[in-house]
């Protein structure tokens, strides 16, 4: 499978997004943290699991992402974020390089994105890797 069991950290507050998240993941061959709907929440998965990715949705129950965002990014992974709102500019400023989406996203695309990321990721940790194929 495309994802090998990966390890993602989905942050998002609506219960719909969510599973439609964590059913694109699983469909993928991967396995879900979460959903987590707080940035407390989502900041405890982090020191308890180890994520090999996440999407995390840029404001969720108890403020902005940017704790966990910080989190994620210090730990080297691939990151998907997303709003219905836009990338506030703080965000835009902190986190250049960031992959962002507008919602509504059609999560398998999402969740394909990712797929690439990881695999881009794990090809520069370790040269030589083969990309899974669905």
């Amino acid at each position: 499978m495309v994802l090998d069991r990966a390890l993602i950290l989905v942050a998002e507050d609506e219960p719909f997004i969510a599973l439609d998240l964590e059913l694109a993941i699983q469909d993928a061959g991967g396995e879900v943290a979460g959903p987590a709907s707080s940035v407390k929440e989502a900041l405890a998965l982090i020191e308890a699991k180890p994520i090999e990715a996440a999407i995390l949705d840029v404001n969720l129950i108890d403020g902005d992402i940017t704790p966990v965002a910080e989190a994620v990014f210090r730990l080297g992974v691939p990151v998907i974020l997303q709003s219905g709102i836009g990338l506030p500019p703080e965000l835009a400023a902190r986190f250049p390089d960031a992959v962002f989406h507008t919602k509504p996203c059609v999560a398998a695309k999402l969740v394909a994105q990712l797929a690439e990321l990881i695999f881009d990721h794990q090809r520069a940790v370790r040269p030589g890797t083969k990309r899974a194929t669905l």
